[in-house]
């Protein structure tokens, strides 16, 4: 094709390999995109291990936690030297909706006092959960549950009620204001307290 006005002979462009270098990406671009996806694959792949780490660890926080508890026996009944004489019992008979609700709140290991009610009104000895809730079979009707526990140790010097309300750290524990609840949960430093009186 020739330019009438220079007198010069114009050639026209090579439309194909103008195209091909628009859409079709050189070696070099190839190898930056493949550098590209391996990149924001090690990237994802490094975010779900830390989040599947970081959920484990909170598994494992979970798990750590320890809940601590008093149940009441009345001695003359089921004593803590029939508890460890036996080795292990599931604590049945409860038929308080509160104290029911506590037996379904334990979880294995926690830690539990066990109290001599009745005359002695005191702490006699640890135990902890050995298998968690599960349905009373000695209720002949409604909804109870049950848990299986197992002695710890004796405390060396029984702590008693009266010891108790006279500790100002304990005043505000459920022994001493929900005295009728036979199963009650513990906070830490109180189950702690406790644990050194009986010392």
């Amino acid at each position: 094709m020739s330019d009438a006005r220079g007198n010069r002979v114009f050639q026209a462009p090579n439309l194909t390999s103008v195209f091909a270098a628009l859409v079709i990406p050189s070696a070099a671009q190839r190898r930056e995109v493949e550098r590209s996806r391996r990149m924001t694959q090690s990237t994802a792949t490094g975010l779900l291990d830390f989040a599947r780490n970081d959920d484990e660890d909170a598994r494992s926080t979970y798990i750590r936690m320890k809940n601590f508890w008093l149940v009441k026996q009345e001695p003359s009944s089921y004593s803590w030297s029939d508890f460890v004489a036996e080795g292990q019992t599931s604590w049945t008979g409860v038929r308080n909706y509160a104290a029911r609700n506590n037996l379904r709140r334990m979880e294995k290991n926690d830690e539990v006092f066990f109290y001599h009610s009745g005359e002695d009104k005191a702490v006699v000895g640890i135990a902890k959960v050995i298998r968690t809730a599960y349905r009373d079979a000695t209720a002949k009707e409604g909804d109870w549950s049950t848990v299986d526990l197992a002695p710890v140790k004796p405390l060396r010097k029984p702590v008693t009620l009266r010891e108790i309300k006279s500790d100002s750290r304990l005043k505000g524990i459920p022994l001493v204001r929900q005295s009728r609840l036979s199963v009650m949960p513990l906070a830490e430093p109180a189950f702690r307290e406790i644990v050194k009186m009986g010392k």
